[in-house]
């Protein structure tokens, strides 16, 4: 593990020397990092596998390909293949919020990848279906309001309707999320009753945001869902 990080190091240096767009020899490189010139072969290859474009001129030395450029982020097909299903499969969640920030997320990775990348992408949307949610119903817009309010430690206002028409107004400090049978559930402490109670996202009418902000819960997601547990199992 010790010289992971300082090969790194070194492997994105090359790159950017390449993309100065002049001739590097292989032993420039070596003098400039301190290694073999047998290394400097290995990386090159490694770097090549990778997919970096590079050139090599017999007898002279390496530069990248005219006209390309390192994106900010480098995505192998099977991770860019990944996302794309992914955007498929989110396309299809009832929580219109996740939707929403997805789909401007997805734009922003698709900018960095290459053009055959994007190619290949475009053709492989075509033949992805997600067929849950035929109907593409959207049931709740909460979900990353929640997510904020929840890394921020914020207390939030809601007016909840539960599963039997009764309305009420709660306090709550939320705590986590999960989701089930397609619908998300909100964790949170509510102030009204004094202990954690689980809502309903799709059950939500109205989500307010306070500038009021409570201490950490001494609990853990996992912990919670064990006492769950044990009071399902010994009521």
């Amino acid at each position: 593990m010790g010289e992971e990080k300082p090969r790194l190091a070194r492997l994105t240096a090359i790159i950017t020397q390449l993309q100065s767009g002049q001739l590097v020899t292989a032993k420039a490189i070596a003098e400039r990092h301190g290694v073999s010139i047998r290394t400097v072969y290995r990386d090159i290859r490694t770097l090549e596998k990778s997919g970096i474009p590079i050139v090599t001129e017999e007898g002279k030395g390496y530069s990248m390909m005219e006209g390309y450029h390192l994106p900010p982020v480098m995505f192998t097909e099977e991770e860019a293949n990944a996302l794309v299903t992914a955007e498929r499969l989110i396309a299809k969640n009832r929580e219109q919020s996740l939707v929403e920030y997805y789909q401007r997320a997805i734009i922003k990775i698709k900018s960095v990848l290459r053009q055959p990348q994007k190619t290949k992408l475009e053709f492989l949307t075509d033949r992805i279906q997600v067929r849950n949610n035929a109907s593409n119903e959207k049931t709740s817009n909460y979900l990353i309001q929640l997510q904020s309010a929840i890394a921020a430690f914020r207390v939030v206002q809601m007016n909840y309707r539960s599963l039997n028409g009764e309305e009420s107004k709660r306090s709550v400090e939320p705590f986590a999320l999960y989701t089930t049978q397609n619908n998300w559930i909100l964790i949170a402490l509510c102030r009204k009753r004094d202990d954690f109670r689980a809502f309903r996202l799709d059950r939500i009418q109205q989500l307010q945001n306070t500038h009021e902000h409570f201490e950490p819960h001494n609990l853990t997601l996992e912990g919670y869902l064990e006492k769950c547990r044990k009071e399902w199992e010994h009521p």
